[in-house]
Order: C-alpha cells, then sequence, then structure tokens
C-alpha cells in the first residue's frame, strides 16, 4: 500500500484555506486550492482568483509564489482540490511554471491526481517531452 502520509497533510492544507467566495462583481476566489510540497519538507497553500478579465491565477500558481516569497524554489509535490472536493491534475500553464522554475529536474516533481484511489504521476509523465 502506497504510503499517503504526505498527500494526507497537503489535501489538509488546501481544504483548510479553500473557500470559494465571490469577491466582488468580476472577482471570485478560492473554488479551488492547492498544496505544494518544498524540498525543505515546508508545505505552502493558495487558491485560484478568477476575474472577468486575465488577470486571475491559478490555485498551484498561488501556491508557487507563496513558496517563492517565502525564500524556497524547489518542488517536490503538488496537490490541487477542486470545488467539488476532488484532487485534479495541473493546467498547461502551472506546467510551464513549474517546468521553468526547475528545468534540470521537473520530471520528478510529484503530482496527486487522485486522493481517492491515491493515485500520481509525475510531471515528466505529463510532460514528456517539453520545449525545455
Amino acid at each position: 500500500m502506497r504510503d499517503m502520509r504526505d498527500w494526507d497533510r497537503l489535501f489538509a492544507a488546501a481544504k483548510a484555506v479553500q473557500n470559494g467566495r465571490k469577491i466582488s462583481e468580476y472577482v471570485e476566489a478560492g473554488g479551488v486550492a492547492a498544496a505544494i510540497l518544498s524540498a525543505s519538507g515546508r508545505i505552502y497553500t493558495g487558491v485560484c482568483v478568477d476575474t472577468c478579465s486575465t488577470l486571475g491565477i491559478c490555485a498551484e500558481r498561488s501556491a508557487i509564489f507563496n513558496m517563492l516569497t517565502n525564500g524556497e524554489q524547489e518542488i517536490r509535490k503538488v496537490l490541487a482540490v477542486m470545488p467539488d472536493g476532488r484532487t485534479g491534475a495541473p493546467c498547461g500553464a502551472c506546467r510551464e511554471l513549474m517546468v521553468q522554475l526547475m528545468p534540470e529536474t521537473y520530471s520528478g516533481i510529484e503530482i496527486l491526481l487522485d486522493y481517492e484511489t491515491g493515485r500520481s504521476v509525475t510531471l515528466g509523465e505529463l510532460t514528456p517531452e517539453w520545449w525545455i
């Protein structure tokens, strides 16, 4: 059986900040929440911010920026909780940021696709022949 301890911690951290809400007529936040496990073992979280223009941000990138703000840059694991409570894969923009952040080692970043079954993949499996 797979060791789910890190994923359990990440899932709980993401759920703790997920709070889907309307901020204004033009902005919604928290529909999706993400948690990242850094190389140091710290967990960083973030939520999506959806706007009526292109100014929004995904939860995964929000969590990555939180990690960068706190002086770290190496990702070990990524988990995103969707509005329905299930987990899912990061979008292309989030994948691209992770590749550019860790061009030599991005392929080893673990991503949880399905919390219920414990199914995870690596970013290298999702992006086997990235342009970098």
